[in-house]
C-alpha cells in the first residue's frame, strides 16, 4: 500500500476484487527538465504487457488545489483569466498550487484570498483527482466554501483576473453548453451539484444552489 498521504485512505471500488495485477516497472530515470514549478523525467519502462517503453512524465512541484465559493443566496464566484498553453480565455473556480509540505487547506485559503479577496468560514473537501494520469503525476484536491466575507484581492504579478458572481445553476448550464471547460472546475461543479441533490450539503445551502436561476 502506498505511504503517500494523498492515497493513504483511498478506498477500492466495489467491483475491484483486490487481485494483484501486472503493473509498470521502471529500469532507469533521467531528468530532462527541472525548474521551481515542475520536473520532466524520462524512463526506461516496461509496460504491464512486458513491452518496453520510452516514457516521459511531467511532475508538478505542487499539489493542485481548487475551491468553489458558494454565497448564501446560491451564487458562486468564478475567476476569468487568459491561459498560456491554449492561448484562450478561461472561466474557472479559484485554483492554485500548495507546496507538498503545506497543509493544502491553508494553500487554497491563500489562493482564494489572493484571487478574489474572499474569506470563508465554512469548508468541505469534496473531491480528489488525478489529472491526466497517463502523462503526469499531478494530483488535485477541491473544496466547497461558504459563509463568505469580502476583503481585498491580491493577484499574482502575472495574473490579470476578472471575477463574476453567477447562479450556481448558470454555471452548470454553461458546463453543459461547453463554454466552461477547465477540467478541475467542471468536475468540482458537477460533484457539488450531486451533493446538493443528494442532501450531502447543509439544507439551506443546497436549496439556494438548486433554486437560484
Amino acid at each position: 500500500m502506498s505511504e503517500d498521504p494523498f492515497d493513504a485512505d483511498r478506498p477500492r471500488p466495489a467491483w475491484d476484487d483486490g487481485r494483484v495485477r501486472p503493473t509498470w516497472s521502471d529500469e532507469g530515470t533521467e531528468t530532462v527538465f527541472d525548474n521551481p514549478w515542475m520536473q520532466v523525467t524520462r524512463h526506461r519502462a516496461t509496460a504491464p504487457t512486458g513491452s518496453g517503453a520510452d516514457y516521459v512524465v511531467m511532475r508538478p512541484r505542487n499539489l493542485a488545489c481548487g475551491v468553489l465559493p458558494v454565497h448564501g443566496v446560491g451564487t458562486v464566484t468564478l475567476v476569468g483569466q487568459a491561459r498560456f498553453p491554449l492561448k484562450n480565455y478561461s472561466w474557472e473556480m479559484p485554483e492554485g498550487g500548495a507546496p507538498f509540505d503545506e497543509d493544502p487547506l491553508d494553500g487554497i485559503k491563500r489562493e482564494l484570498a489572493e484571487e478574489t479577496g474572499l474569506v470563508a468560514r465554512g469548508w468541505r473537501e469534496v473531491l480528489r483527482m488525478e489529472l491526466s494520469n497517463s502523462i503526469t503525476d499531478e494530483r488535485a484536491i477541491a473544496w466547497l466554501a461558504w459563509d463568505l466575507t469580502q476583503a481585498e484581492a491580491r493577484p499574482d504579478p502575472t495574473e490579470v483576473i476578472a471575477t463574476v458572481r453567477v447562479p450556481f445553476m448558470s454555471l452548470i448550464a454553461e458546463i453543459d453548453r461547453g463554454s466552461v471547460r477547465d477540467a478541475f472546475t467542471v468536475a468540482t461543479a458537477l460533484r457539488a451539484y450531486h451533493m446538493a441533490r443528494e442532501a450531502l450539503l447543509p439544507g439551506w445551502l443546497a436549496h439556494a444552489m438548486l433554486t437560484r436561476v
